[in-house]
């Protein structure tokens, strides 16, 4: 395997991918650390928006506290995950931020960047959250032309483990 794309949030179940990547046999020659910033939040109407539509938010969205506020947000959790995986091996890193719907910019980049792995970590969402919502990795299970390797996040962390094992990584709602 030569390269491996890992999606990655402020979530515990992208910190759960850390150990899942250890556990690799072995470690691929390069390691692309993806981060796709949600600039329409958490609407309802995410799946109704076409590239028309979000290339305006983007536009709209540019120079703004809230943009800036995602681009620092960003920069945090590719810089985390890129020192947890230097220290893991001798290969490439790769970062990329992209803006848009997760599911389908992961597998755009995956394509884009001959991956031949994507490793993403699972939020546990279920029930109406699930339905209302949508989930990645699912979408990403049913869509990716690659294997896709979902990992659980760390069972029994509440929010405060979770915060004091990521720092200032993990945000509160809102940004």
């Amino acid at each position: 395997m030569k390269k491996i794309l890992v999606a990655v949030d402020d979530t515990k179940g992208s910190e759960a991918v850390l150990t899942i990547f250890r556990n690799l046999v072995r470690p691929p020659e390069e390691v692309i650390l993806l981060h796709v910033q949600r600039l329409e939040g958490r609407s309802l109407m995410i799946d109704m928006l076409g590239d028309a539509e979000l290339a305006t938010l983007r536009e709209a969205m540019e120079g703004t506290e809230h943009k800036e506020a995602l681009d620092r947000k960003a920069e945090r959790i590719l810089a985390h995950y890129k020192r947890e995986f230097e220290t893991r091996g001798l290969f490439r890193i790769k970062t990329i931020c992209r803006e848009g719907i997760p599911s389908e910019q992961i597998i755009k980049v995956a394509e884009e960047e001959g991956a031949d792995l994507i490793l993403v970590g699972s939020n546990g969402k279920q029930g109406l959250n699930r339905l209302i919502n949508g989930c990645v990795s699912r979408d990403l299970q049913l869509n990716a032309t690659v294997p896709v390797v979902v990992v659980k996040s760390p069972a029994g962390m509440d929010e405060e483990q979770i915060e004091a094992h990521f720092g200032s990584l993990v945000l509160k709602e809102g940004i």
